[in-house]
This record gives C-alpha cells, structure tokens and sequence, in this order.
C-alpha cells in the first residue's frame, strides 16, 4: 500500500523552505521524490541592476551568510575582469586568506547540523565549539562573525599586520588537532556511521551525468574543485597553494561528510602557507576604476562548490545584467537520485549532505 508523505515547507528537522512530497511503501522505502521550493525568492538578481558597483559589494554579501565572502569576491572578480584591473598581490593573498577561514567556519556548520540530525550531541557541541574558535578569530579581524567585508572592487578593505598574523597562527594552532580528532571520530563513531553509511547513495555516474559539485562531487570521487581544475586570483600565481583534494568513493551521507573534512584541513594548510610568505605592497588599487561596456563569467570554489558569476556592463555605474549559479542549483537535482529507494526517516540527513543553500538559489 502506497503512503504519500510530506515534509515541509516549514519543518523543524528543515534548516531553511523546502517542500517534500514523498510515496513510500509499507516499509516506508521512498517510491516517488518530488521536490518544491520557491518559498524564499527575494529577486536579488533584479535588485543589483538598481544598485551600483559599490554597492552591489553590500548586496551580494548578502545572498547567503555562510558563503557570504565568495560572492563579493566572485563579483569583484567579474568587474575586474571586464575592467582589466590588475589586483595587487598582496591582495589576492587576503582575499585567499579571508576565503580559507570562511570556508573551515561553513564546513564545520554542516557537519555539526549533521550530529544534530544523527541525535550525536556530544559531537555536534565539539564541532561548533571547535568552529567558535574561527568565529572569534573573524569578529577580532574583520569586525563580524558572518559577513566579513572584506573585499573591493580592486583588492581589499583590510590589512594583517604582525601581530594579526601570530593571532591566526595561534588559533590555527588550537583548531588543527581538534579538527584531526574530529575527523577521526565522525569517520569511526558507530552512531553516526549508522545513520550515514550507505544513506543517500549518489553513484559516480550519477553524479557526473547532474553535473554536481564541490563535497557532493568528491563524495563520489569526482574533483572538479575551480581552485584546481581553473586556479584563480593567488592559486593562479602558487600551484603549491592549490588544495590537495579528497575523493571518496562510496557516495554517501558519510563520504560527502569525509571530504569537507579533508576541505576544511587543506584550508588550515592553505592559511599557513599564505601568512607564511605573504607578499608586500598595497592592498587595492588607489584610482577608482571605471568600469566600461563587457560582459565577464568567472568562477570560483564556495565551501558548498562551484559558484559562477555572469556580469554584463554598458559604461554606467549599474550592472546591465547580473546572475549567479550556486552549487545548490545543480546539486539539488541530485537529491531525486539519492532519496529515490531509502527511507522517509533518512530525508533530512540526505538534505543536509548537499549542505543546501535555498537563499543562494532562489535568489
């Protein structure tokens, strides 16, 4: 006998606005998967053309608050593409900088959403626990613990000096072994791997026909990661930088767990060797740019994949056209294939294995 189910658009067990509507057997084994969303459209996409360069930095911090970085430094890497702005290099390694401490502070978001959905509570308090310590350290640097403003259109707001730099040493030297430790717990803790091996199975030829991206693709030993495969801004000028990448091949809840801790130990990596030899000189350029007629697409690696941004511009000082293409956007797809055949119990953990941004992609 056939159960409809659904699940949303407003549920405690749901981070943010999805709709569910689910056939299940006697088993409660998930027969038909229809997914809806659109709760939370918010026509950002219009908004930016009312908007100019400058401020469009604002509002494209605005999209998502836990890839709030990657989309001012995405944008700015638009304009500065069509305006043939040459960044200084000491700010493109703050910008990397800002990114990698970004990155660590979303990753361990999800995984701790992860214990919550697992009823592991003792693991979810020290992940987030672990994750205050990069909170702190974006409050006393950047001023916030979400959005960092860290970025211009040609370079950055911000400067480290030597004692900011021994700050991010010092606390990266306190979060390295807790994530070590971390990462060998969620890999061998019997109540998490029961509720995540073998969950939500996306096989690699799945995966590769979608086309999804970022942990989602390297959970089922795909590596596209932008920051390799099309190295922009400080990846471009230091091949050593380039993240050494970590594929799983199982394809589950617990693979797509196991590659963003191999993300967030290669941003730890990343951070030192930046700070490590930073360059010297300016941190933006000082004339402000005019940004003349172009269109630019670029690319780059969210904690969550790949994020792309389309600009189009006729002199003024607004944006023609603006869009962006969020990892959620093509991920999403790949839900229908791992719910497909589990268990209605196993939803949310499956939704939280995309690590979903419903913000970035009803834009």
């Amino acid at each position: 006998m056939t159960q409809k189910i659904t699940i949303g658009p407003f549920s405690p067990e749901l981070e943010e606005s999805v709709y569910f509507k689910l056939e299940a057997d006697e088993e409660r084994t998930i027969t038909h998967v229809e997914i809806i969303n659109g709760f939370i459209h918010r026509g950002m996409e219009s908004l930016v053309t009312k908007k100019n360069f400058m401020q469009n930095l604002i509002l494209t911090e605005r999209v998502c608050s836990l890839c709030s970085n990657n989309h001012p430094f995405t944008y700015a890497l638009a304009v500065e593409k069509i305006a043939g702005i040459k960044v200084p290099m000491r700010a493109e390694a703050l910008r990397v900088i800002a990114d990698e401490v970004k990155r660590v502070a979303s990753d361990l978001f999800n995984l701790s959403m992860l214990t919550h959905l697992a009823h592991n509570h003792e693991l979810m308090r020290d992940t987030m626990n672990t994750r205050e310590h990069m909170q702190d350290l974006k409050e006393i640097i950047w001023g916030n613990r979400m959005d960092m403003s860290a970025n211009l259109l040609s370079g950055t707001k911000y400067d480290l000096d030597e004692r900011k730099i021994k700050l991010i040493l010092e606390t990266l030297d306190i979060v390295e072994p807790k994530l070590r430790d971390l990462q060998e717990r969620y890999e061998t803790d019997e109540q998490l791997r029961k509720k995540t091996v073998g969950v939500g199975v996306l096989p690699k030829e799945d995966a590769l026909e979608i086309g999804v991206t970022g942990p989602v693709a390297r959970g089922s030993g795909i590596n596209n990661d932008v920051r390799v495969k099309a190295p922009y801004s400080l990846y471009a000028y230091r091949p050593k930088l380039r993240p050494k990448v970590t594929l799983r091949e199982e394809g589950d809840v617990h693979a797509r767990a196991m590659a963003r801790f191999g993300d967030i130990l290669e941003a730890v990596r990343i951070i030192r060797d930046v700070v490590a030899d930073m360059p010297e000189g300016d941190t933006y350029v000082e004339k402000r740019p005019h940004i003349p007629a172009g269109e630019a697409v670029v690319r780059t690696e969210a904690p969550r994949g790949e994020l792309i941004y389309y600009l189009k511009t006729d002199g003024s000082q607004k944006p023609v056209r603006m869009r962006w293409k969020v990892p959620t956007f093509t991920n999403w797809e790949a839900l229908k294939v791992m719910i497909l055949g589990d268990k209605v119990d196993n939803v949310t953990m499956i939704l939280n294995s995309i690590d979903p941004c419903i913000s970035c992609t009803e834009r």
